[in-house]
């Protein structure tokens, strides 16, 4: 592809002390083709003014500084960047040199945060590639990297980075686009395109494939043939991923704004049932069709809600996706004796703690998730004071929008969620009669009263 098919406008021409264009960068692996600043959209005026900051200084520091990865896909993309990344070959001791506002973090990748105000550049240096030992970079048995700080040039640090699309650099010092994978036109084309051979890099970082289902599904690229062909292949890698970090990635995945297509990814290409196998052995089984459109629904109201800037909480989705197999468990336990209410708690801290084997989930979302599922019988009381209590629990709403869920998947009447959203909507005398309850809320209307328990004192 010619460059210039990426139009941008003729402004941020170069600055007269600024070089007009580099000679092409040998690397071990391929020189980077330099895209002039004529030949790409991408303007300082929709780059972030701290990042730019960030980026002068360390040119002024006389170092390299580079805009990289995803910000310099989304400008190309006409989208505007959650964050912007820079990369340069001064070291980490060197960048908080120069910025006082500048916290060193990480044990595997050693990384400099500047902090603008809520803003935060990520400074990172270039990291060494190639698959040549060395003493700082450690792999486990399985081909893992467990640790890296090997600082390397830029037509090293290119390598490391994992799709064509996010290895692009923006040159502070004369505007340019350094691409060395051909990521350029992959940006164009739309296509997602591991860097490397597949196997070796989903082997050192299982994680990657779950990355590529989320680029994919987030930018609208479709996945290379040669990356996607040993996905399936290689899922069960990710059981070797700490849990902790899964979750991470899930929230990623499915809070992303595009969960619905995430999910599909998912399951095309056999990475779904890794992270939660109870579920795809629901999915699998007699209720899949109604469980599977309860998935779908509550993944596309959390992706209008994203788009929305409204909130989302873990603990709603991981009880969407937990859902079949908590009621079949719930189902088995209640053949066992005991109530429904009873049964449906047990088969939710069953199901709960096995997951924890796959992906964590924190207490701070599995004790509400347990209390919002602990509602649903309930609502078929609509009479007397439980049903008020119920109307007034801290987690009604959340219990109340999970049976809106279900009734559209025709696991519940719908005249029972009519019902509840119509007292929603009631004057508190109102509800107090529809529910059966005088004036102040104590006592059935019938006028009964509750026999007392208490034992009268022998004299």
């Amino acid at each position: 592809m010619n460059p210039a098919q990426f139009d941008g406008s003729k402004a941020d021409r170069l600055d007269e002390d600024h070089p007009a264009s580099h000679p092409p960068v040998l690397a071990g692996q391929g020189a980077a083709t330099i895209v002039p600043r004529p030949d790409h959209n991408i303007s300082r005026a929709n780059i972030s003014r701290n990042a730019l900051k960030v980026l002068y200084r360390l040119r002024e520091g006389g170092f390299q500084a580079f805009l990289v990865g995803g910000s310099v896909r989304d400008l190309l993309l006409g989208v505007t960047p959650k964050d912007f990344d820079i990369a340069t070959d001064a070291h980490p001791d060197q960048v908080a040199e120069l910025f006082r506002n500048c916290r060193l973090i990480g044990r595997r990748f050693r990384l400099a945060h500047v902090r603008f105000g809520r803003e935060i550049i990520e400074v990172a240096t270039f990291r060494a590639g190639g698959e040549e030992a060395h003493d700082d970079r450690v792999h486990d048995d399985a081909g893992r990297i467990l640790r890296d700080n090997v600082y390397g040039s830029i037509d090293e640090d290119v390598w490391r980075r994992d799709f064509t699309s996010n290895a692009l650099y923006y040159n502070i010092a004369d505007f340019s686009i350094w691409d060395f994978t051909g990521g350029f036109q992959d940006v164009h084309d739309r296509v997602l395109r591991l860097i490397g051979d597949p196997e070796t890099r989903y082997r050192e970082d299982p994680v990657r494939m779950l990355r590529a289902v989320r680029f994919a599904a987030k930018l609208g690229f479709s996945i290379a043939p040669e990356t996607a062909a040993p996905i399936a292949r290689l899922a069960p890698l990710l059981v070797e991923v700490p849990p902790a970090r899964l979750f991470d990635e899930i929230l990623k995945l499915f809070h992303g704004g595009h969960g619905l297509r995430v999910f599909e990814l998912l399951g095309q290409y056999g990475l779904f049932g890794q992270l939660f196998p109870h579920t795809e052995a629901s999915l699998a089984g007699p209720h899949g069709e109604s469980l599977e459109k309860l998935i779908r629904l509550a993944l596309a109201n959390t992706d209008a809600r994203v788009a929305e800037e409204l909130p989302v909480t873990p603990t709603f989705l991981l009880a969407v996706l937990l859902w079949g197999p908590i009621r079949e468990r719930a189902a088995l336990l209640l053949e066992e004796g005991g109530s429904d209410v009873d049964a449906l708690a047990g088969g939710t801290t069953e199901v709960v703690l096995e997951q924890l084997e796959r992906v964590s989930i924190p207490r701070r979302f599995s004790g509400p998730l347990r209390e919002m599922l602990a509602l649903q019988p309930r609502f078929s009381q609509r009479r007397g004071v439980r049903a008020m209590r119920l109307l007034e629990n801290k987690r009604f709403r959340a219990a109340y929008d999970f049976l809106v869920l279900r009734a559209e998947c025709g696991e519940v009447d719908p005249d029972l969620v009519e019902w509840w959203t119509e007292v929603q909507e009631m004057d508190a005398e109102t509800r107090r009669k529809e529910m059966g309850l005088r004036r102040g809320g104590g006592k059935p209307a019938d006028g009964r009263r509750r026999r007392s328990r208490r034992r009268s004192r022998a004299d």
